[in-house]
């Protein structure tokens, strides 16, 4: 099913459901269409809404995660919202690791990803070349287990970007801005409860990295997803759902 986009006050979202509120975090290279199978599992619980992040948007000289945490932190007051599950994956993962170091009064419980904040290999060491599809295809593939979870619509819109002077550099600023900001002296930080919910082949936030962030995170469970790459939401959906629907019911059902 298709969700519409709202647009009000300067803010594009998707909202549907009623009652507790999950809100969803997209990554560097994905917006809605990431989180559509999710959404569809979990509107008829909960109140899901996926805010568009403003990477094309926002002033470039101030771009980067502490940006769009104070993005989210807007965001949320506009919609009163408060003691929320924020679901992030890769670079929404991190902006939700920042948002909960500074306001935890607004975060419930914390899903985690594929998320940066302690080390990513974006693109496989590479930046896709502007003009070159096939290079392209070749590196959306690389962030999947199965390089079919890579369609065509996909990597148009990848290469749609990436062919975008203006949006090329403000990927670079925030891929950039994700490396410095480091987490790994801020998670002790974080006591609310976080499920780690990871690709055992993920390439661009490897298995050693969701060790870490369970070694780090005073109050972490750990769900492997085998035959997956850095997007479980999209490439295994059916498992990544039951992981967060197992977790929800344990914080919030209990």
């Amino acid at each position: 099913m298709e969700y519409k986009e709202v647009q009000e006050s300067g803010f594009k979202y998707v909202e549907v459901g009623e009652g507790e509120p999950l809100v969803l975090l997209h990554g560097l290279m994905g917006e809605l269409s990431n989180w559509q199978l999710t959404i569809d599992a979990f509107k008829e619980k909960y109140r899901v809404i996926v805010p568009i992040l403003p990477l094309y948007e926002l002033p470039l000289i101030t771009l980067g995660v502490k940006s769009l945490s104070k993005y989210l932190h807007s965001f949320l007051k506009f919609k009163e919202l408060s003691q929320v599950v924020l679901v992030g994956n890769s670079l929404g993962g991190h902006v939700g690791l920042v948002f909960t170091v500074a306001h935890p009064e607004y975060v419930k419980a914390l899903v985690l990803t594929g998320s940066s904040g302690l080390y990513e290999n974006a693109f496989g060491g590479t930046f896709p070349k502007r003009g070159n599809i096939d290079f392209v295809r070749e590196k959306v593939e690389y962030t999947f287990f199965d390089p079919k979870t890579a369609t065509n619509e996909l990597v148009e819109g990848v290469y749609e970007t990436v062919n975008d002077r203006s949006k090329v550099f403000r990927i670079l600023a925030l891929a950039k801005s994700a490396i410095r900001h480091n987490m790994a002296k801020e998670l002790s930080k974080i006591t609310i409860p976080v499920s780690l919910i990871w690709g055992k082949q993920d390439k661009i936030t490897p298995p050693e990295v969701a060790s870490e962030f369970y070694e780090l995170l005073p109050n972490a469970e750990l769900n492997w997803v085998d035959e997956c790459g850095h997007a479980p939401m999209m490439e295994q959906p059916i498992v990544f759902n039951a992981f967060l629907d197992k977790f929800l019911n344990r914080i919030l059902l209990k």
